[in-house]
């Protein structure tokens, strides 16, 4: 596969070529079209499956790059689903221990997903808008 870029800069990932063809794919829709070969440029500085990926918004990439398994995936989900939530909570009520939930929770909170908060009167931590819109399109 290769990234190809049209005249007006739009990125597309190379599905087949002929003599005078090529049918391409647009990442960030996944819909394939013809365009004329000599209308696409190849982009040597992007992979293919980067330009796929850069199709995502960005809000979902994150999510899922902070994601590397089911339990974090979960705890994600769990987040955004009790809204601002203590620590000691999250801590007592999954089978995480609390190194690891505290380093789930970090990279939520690199990736923009979560926040630090206070939740009577203790420390905890709440869902941001980019979490529960990516969860609610996982759904």
């Amino acid at each position: 596969m290769q990234t190809l870029v049209d005249d007006d800069g739009r990125r597309y990932v190379l599905v087949k070529r002929s003599d005078e063809s090529s049918l391409v794919r647009d990442p960030e829709t996944g819909e394939e079209t013809y365009r004329p070969n000599d209308a696409l440029t190849p982009v040597d500085d992007t992979s293919a499956l980067e330009a796929a990926a850069a199709g995502l918004d960005d809000a979902t990439r994150r999510a899922v790059l902070a994601c590397p398994d089911d339990r974090a995936l979960g705890l994600l989900v769990e987040v955004v689903d009790r809204g601002p939530t203590a620590a000691e909570t999250l801590t007592d009520a999954y089978d995480l221990c609390e190194s690891d939930l505290h380093g789930i929770l970090g990279e939520f909170r690199a990736a923009g997903l979560v926040t630090e908060t206070t939740v009577a009167g203790v420390p905890g931590y709440e869902p941001t808008a980019d979490a529960r819109r990516v969860v609610d399109r996982l759904r």
